[in-house]
């Protein structure tokens, strides 16, 4: 098929308030690109509420106009597309040049919130970096990153969002012809540890400075008072090693798992990027792996912590000769930034355990509490998400405790774990209910279960749409019970187990 480049509108049929700060940086940091035409682009989902705080018409952009947009066949008036160049460490090794295969960056928005975000179209075609791919999106990997993203941002996880997803009418090879589609992906940035990388290798020391001041006035504006390059640079570490020990322990927090944590879907910002392999855990097991191609569980469950230190430790070799002319001191320096990384993650993942737990109060029992309960999960193949929506009814009313232990391969192993943890929660304030009701804000009824984003991927494929729909609405609210959906917060058959997840490029 010949490739048609789309039309660029005189003027918008709709304000796009665009901004291109990171355009303005100098043009070897990313390349000036085209989105290419598909043939028949239709919208499937808007996402209003995220259009209204980019002070964009959802209505149009759900129009047979809007999806020419989406879809990359017309760029609108003040967009300067661009695809951002960035190298990487991929399972452990340094792949060089990387950077915006299949995805085009519009421009930026600052919402009605005063935050600015990236808008980009992924799948909108090739671009100087797409090392022999097409540069196109199939519809399903299209469907989970909008399920996934949207699914985390309700469960109060800092993410990349869904603006939108729509279908090309055309077919992608993969595998299989799959139906083609564009997801518009919007983002605090779309800077990566790989971003840095990149420049450090090719020996930019002065791109890294430019880079780091405009990371630092992006992100974390209350340390640009650091005072020289080299405070700016330790400024910087320091902003994003807590940004990723804080989201790490979230994705612990909820059973999460991403799939393939190089350093090129390592967010500078702290938000979970590029949905790829990931997945929830299911049946609790601290060495689990979806991805197909993490054969070494590299990026197992229980090592996400270990691989986001290394993966900051990548970041920080980059900056070490802009935080001291003596190199050994930049490294003194950066090793002591990263030393405390320890401390920052079990702080937050204890805020995190304890309130899944009904605690409020830090006691140093805490900690092998919680231990001994996930060897006793494991040890049972007890579902993760479940077990602790059904722990907030036992916090309230020990009734429960059969309920809660019926998810055990043996329910006996739950009751001397209760009773340990019922004496803890005496030394707690406030009444039953009121645990309760706080810990039903920290376990969710709802997460996307594998099962049932394969089922919806399938489903969609043929044509249909509904099931997505329907869980789309579900996990808008992950933490309220829904009854109407019930059957969507249920684990799966053991033969409904997933147990690889795809890429999808």
């Amino acid at each position: 098929m010949t490739a048609h480049r789309p039309a660029r509108a005189a003027s918008a049929p709709m304000n796009f308030p665009f901004d291109h700060s990171y355009a303005r940086l100098p043009d070897r940091f990313y390349s000036r690109v085209t989105p290419t035409r598909v043939r028949d682009p239709r919208v499937v989902k808007v996402n209003r509420p995220l259009a209204a705080l980019l002070g964009l018409d959802a209505d149009f952009l759900g129009s047979p106009e809007g999806a020419q947009i989406l879809a990359g066949n017309v760029v609108p008036a003040g967009a300067d597309p661009i695809a951002l160049a960035y190298a990487g460490h991929q399972f452990g090794h340094f792949s060089g040049q990387l950077g915006d295969g299949r995805a085009i960056l519009l421009g930026e928005i600052v919402g009605t919130d005063g935050q600015r975000r990236d808008v980009q179209l992924k799948g909108a075609g090739r671009t100087p970096y797409s090392r022999g791919g097409d540069g196109r999106a199939a519809l399903g990997p299209v469907l989970r990153e909008y399920l996934m993203s949207e699914a985390m941002a309700a469960l109060g996880v800092p993410t990349t969002r869904a603006l939108a997803a729509v279908t090309t009418g055309e077919t992608v090879r993969r595998d299989e012809p799959l139906p083609g589609a564009v997801f518009v992906r919007v983002a605090a940035s779309h800077l990566r540890v790989g971003t840095f990388e990149l420049l450090a290798a090719r020996g930019d020391q002065d791109g890294v400075r430019v880079l780091t001041s405009y990371a630092l006035g992006r992100h974390y504006p209350a340390a640009l008072g650091a005072g020289d390059p080299r405070g700016e640079a330790l400024a910087l570490l320091d902003g994003v090693i807590a940004a990723q020990a804080n989201l790490v322990a979230r994705w612990l927090g909820l059973g999460f798992i991403h799939g393939v944590m190089n350093t090129d879907n390592t967010s500078i910002s702290g938000e979970t990027i590029d949905y790829g392999p990931c997945a929830f855990l299911d049946e609790y097991a601290p060495g689990k792996t979806f991805s197909s191609i993490d054969h070494a569980g590299r990026y197992a469950f229980a090592n996400q912590p270990r691989i986001a230190l290394w993966n900051l430790t990548r970041l920080a070799e980059t900056l070490v000769p802009a935080i001291a002319a003596d190199p050994e001191q930049g490294v003194a320096l950066a090793t002591e930034r990263l030393e405390g990384f320890a401390a920052i993650f079990n702080a937050a993942h204890d805020r995190v355990s304890r309130a899944k737990l009904g605690l409020s109060l830090a006691e140093p029992e805490d900690t092998e509490l919680l231990a001994d309960l996930h060897e006793r999960l494991a040890a049972n193949e007890v579902d993760f998400t479940r077990f602790f929506r059904r722990l907030c009814d036992a916090a309230a009313d020990p009734s429960h405790d059969l309920e809660v232990a019926a998810g055990f391969a043996d329910p006996g192993a739950f009751h001397p774990w209760a009773q340990r943890w019922r004496q803890r929660l005496l030394r707690e304030p406030g009444t039953p209910a009121d645990r309760r009701a706080s810990m039903r804000l920290a376990n969710p009824a709802f997460i996307p279960r594998n099962h049932r984003i394969e089922e919806i991927i399938t489903a969609a494929v043929r044509g249909d749409l509904t099931p997505f729909e329907t869980f789309t609405r579900v996990l808008e609210h992950p933490y309220e019970d829904q009854p109407e959906f019930a059957s969507w917060r249920e684990p799966p058959r053991r033969d409904q187990r997933v147990r690889a997840t795809f890429c999808g490029t």
